[in-house]
Formats: structure tokens, C-alpha cells, sequence
């Protein structure tokens, strides 16, 4: 077996293992890009081998799905199938596990008409709103991963001769996942144990406010009573531990949906749903994003901004430092799930109702009353540098640094 071979089935067992961490009689479900066969083959063989009941695929390819915006009819796009979305909460009711091969493709939508990517994103959006909560409850085990494709490779290593780009990317995805560590499970525990003393100590501190400030950016954060900081794994309704995004870097919690006032500006791209956004600011007032810029791709903004009441404020605060194993690659990734973990972030939209105390017993309503946001839409964007300074603001009135320079001073 080649070294290549070798490290995919490494890779394959480390998302087993320690993504979904399946347990024996679960069921799996596995998206993947029909570009990611041999990997997708590994992980059935490796769910297999953990004691998985039954493992399907959901193939997905982007041909097909270009396909439905250059033929179908317009109407069409309003649709999602509700068999579909039945399909998924019965799954996750019966205590199945997820697990996403993520791959972007930023020019995936190219010349297709803003309103159509729109109308789609928000008919799936809507049909798949209990699964999403589902999700955001962290009701069930789910894993969001990366492998290339030669569309995504081309875009990130377009630098390189054209047979060197996907084998760059993957050499980037086994770094990222500790998979070249000689034992890569006890390097992610070892990882998910520093991650775990750092939310501890933010935690501990308790902060009533975060203020952050970078060119473009003066913005203050209050966080609601309450609030719990996250990062690296996460415990399910069923009392298994699992990690959601791998790679992962960052350690988050849940803004006061009424509290955020100033301005932001974006320090990377972002691809919604195929399409870019790029050097784009939000200014807000009580919460609510009353005025934005965006040089690239405004009108995406503009309609991801309008997809419902909640789409204008913020569900959550992410913390990444600046020298971080994904930022020292010092490229643009144009997948959130890579690119969020090598810069400090917020989402808009929706919260995860887990990092708030109880958050996961209570209803929308219940969950707005005590600063939660609720929405279609979760949608990260990246506002980290080397010259972020982010302070925080203690119950008593004081103030104490957190970030200079785009990285900790807090010690852990």
C-alpha cells in the first residue's frame, strides 16, 4: 500500500472514529461528491467495521445540480420534496449518524440569476427546518469533512501546474486532520482537550461583551445570561460525543440577538450556496444589520440578508487564533468549514440553541426571550486578521484584553 493509500484510510477511520464516533448498531448516512469514490468506499468499510447497522450514500454531483437552474422551470424552484425531508427526521429519530463530504465549488452558479439561487436555497431552507433544528440541537451525531475535487482544487492551488492541484489539497486536508501524526486519534484528543480548556476558561470568565477592532471593524457584542462557550466535540441527546466540523479550531458561543452594535468588515470571500461574496461590511444597530456593503456579489448578499426576519442578526461569536495551523497555509479556501477555522468569525441567522443554558428545552419564542435568534439561514462569515484586538467586557464594568494581533494573550 502507498503512502497515499495508506493516509486516506487513515483519514476514512479518523472520521469514523472521531467525527460521528459511530457506535455499534447506528445507522450512517454519507453525502459525498461523486469525484470522492475512493475515500466515500473507506468509510463505508470503516463504518462497517465500527458495527454500523446500515450505511447509504447520497450521491451528489455538480453537473446534476447546475442542471436544475439551466432546464428546470422557474416555478421549480420553489420546490423541495417533502419525502426527502421526512426521510432525513426519521433518520435522525431513529439515532443515525451524518456525515458530509463538504466540497465547494465558488463558480458553481456562474451567470445563473440571483432571485433562482434564492427562491431554491429558501424552499430547501424551509422544508428542512426541523432537521435543522435537529442539527442545531445537537439532537444526533453529524460531521462535516472535506476531500477535493479538481473544480475546488483548480480554484484554491490555480497557481500550480493543473496535475499538482488536487494532490496540494489533499496534502493540506491530512495536515489539517493531524492525519500525517503517528497516531491520529490520540492527536485529536490531545487537540479536543486544549480546545475543551480553552471554552473552560471563557467560560469562567463569563463576559458580559466582546468589543473587537480591526480596519473597518469597531463593533460591540454583548452576550446574553446564560451563554456556554463550545468548540471541538460536542455531546448528542444520546450522550455521544462527536466532533461537527473537521478540521476545527475555534470556540464559540451564542451573541445577545438585540445586542450587537457597529460595524464589520470581511477579511476573506464567502461562497452562498455557489455563489461569491467578497470585501463585504455589515453595519448594525440593536442587533439588526441596518446597512451593508459588499463589492463582489451584492445582490447575493442582499437576498441571503432578506430570506427572513432573523436572517439580519447574528446567532453566533467564533473565536480562531490568527497563527493557527490553516491560516499559516496562507490560502483562501472558499469552503467556510475550512476558512472559519483559520479566522475569528460570526454568523448570521440562526443560534445554536447549545450554547445556551437549557436553550435546547426551549421554543423559539422562549429562545428569542433570552437573546437566541432564530432563522432559515446560519451562515458564517470571517472578520479575523493579525490585527484584530478583541477585548472583554466583565460584569463589573471592567475590561480585560482577549486578542492583540490576531492571537490569545488569555492564558490557558
Amino acid at each position: 500500500m502507498d503512502n497515499f493509500k495508506r493516509n486516506l484510510e487513515k483519514y476514512a477511520e479518523l472520521v469514523i472514529r472521531i467525527g460521528v464516533n459511530l457506535n455499534k448498531g447506528q445507522d450512517l448516512l454519507v453525502e459525498a461528491p461523486i469525484e470522492t469514490l475512493d475515500l466515500t468506499r473507506l468509510i463505508v468499510q470503516k463504518a462497517y467495521e465500527a458495527g454500523a447497522n446500515f450505511v447509504h450514500v447520497h450521491w451528489q454531483d455538480d453537473v446534476v445540480t447546475r442542471n436544475k437552474f439551466d432546464y428546470a422551470s422557474e416555478e421549480s424552484m420553489d420546490y423541495y420534496p417533502e419525502w426527502y425531508t421526512t426521510m432525513l427526521e426519521r433518520f435522525v429519530e431513529n439515532g443515525g449518524a451524518l456525515l458530509n463530504i463538504k466540497v465547494p465549488n465558488p463558480n458553481l452558479y456562474d451567470g445563473i440569476d440571483a432571485s433562482l439561487i434564492s427562491r431554491a436555497s429558501k424552499a430547501a431552507s424551509t422544508a428542512r427546518s426541523k432537521y435543522q433544528q435537529y442539527v442545531r440541537t445537537g439532537e444526533f451525531s453529524w460531521c462535516l469533512i472535506k476531500a477535493p475535487t479538481e473544480a475546488w482544487a483548480s480554484i484554491v492551488y490555480g497557481d500550480l501546474p493543473e496535475e499538482q492541484r488536487v494532490p496540494a489539497m489533499w496534502d493540506a486536508i491530512f495536515k489539517f486532520n493531524r492525519v500525517y501524526e503517528e497516531n491520529p486519534v490520540e492527536a485529536w484528543l490531545s487537540h479536543l482537550n486544549t480546545l475543551k480548556a480553552t471554552h473552560s476558561l471563557l467560560n469562567e470568565r463569563s463576559y458580559k461583551a466582546l468589543r473587537y477592532r480591526a480596519t473597518g471593524t469597531d463593533l460591540r457584542v454583548e452576550l446574553p445570561e446564560g451563554h456556554i462557550w463550545l468548540g471541538g466535540d460536542n455531546e448528542n441527546s444520546r450522550g455521544i460525543r462527536y466532533v461537527a466540523n473537521m478540521p476545527t479550531e475555534e470556540v464559540f458561543t451564542i451573541p445577545n440577538r438585540s445586542g450587537v452594535n457597529g460595524t464589520v468588515a470581511s477579511t476573506m470571500p464567502l461562497n452562498i450556496n455557489g455563489a461569491l461574496v467578497d470585501r463585504f461590511s455589515f453595519t448594525f444597530e440593536d442587533g439588526k444589520v441596518v446597512d451593508f456593503q459588499a463589492e463582489v456579489g451584492y445582490d447575493h448578499l442582499a437576498r441571503l440578508l432578506d430570506m427572513d426576519e432573523g436572517a439580519r442578526y447574528l446567532g453566533e461569536v467564533a473565536l480562531v487564533p490568527f497563527d493557527s495551523p490553516i491560516s499559516n497555509v496562507n490560502r483562501i479556501f472558499y469552503n467556510t468549514g475550512i476558512d472559519e477555522n483559520a479566522s475569528c468569525h460570526l454568523a448570521l441567522g440562526s443560534c445554536y440553541p447549545i450554547n445556551l443554558k437549557d436553550g435546547t428545552k426551549l421554543s423559539n419564542a422562549e429562545l428569542k426571550a433570552r437573546g437566541g435568534n432564530s432563522s432559515l439561514i446560519h451562515v458564517d462569515f470571517m472578520i479575523g486578521s493579525a490585527e484584530l484586538e478583541i477585548d472583554g467586557e466583565l460584569e463589573d464594568g471592567s475590561i480585560e484584553p482577549i486578542f492583540r494581533a490576531g492571537n490569545w494573550v488569555l492564558t490557558f
